[in-house]
């Protein structure tokens, strides 16, 4: 086999170990993400794409006046 096909392999294989392990005995994080809302995050977050869409949607329909416009 090509050496760097053997390495990419050997890589996978440590991958895969390094995390099955992890899974196995990784630590308990429930009391610090259940503690957390995400809720008003992910409100502000959508309100403001939206609002960003709404711009783009009117920029948009500017240039598409604008060309009508011009091409008349």
């Amino acid at each position: 086999m090509n050496k760097h096909i053997q390495r990419g392999l050997a890589l996978v294989g440590a991958i895969v170990v390094s995390g099955s392990a992890l899974a196995q005995n990784g630590p308990d994080l429930t009391p610090l993400t259940s503690a957390v809302s995400f809720g008003t995050v992910v409100t502000a977050v959508l309100a403001i794409a939206v609002s960003l869409a709404g711009v783009y949607v009117a920029i948009k329909g500017a240039k598409a006046v604008i060309s009508m416009i011009k091409g008349a």
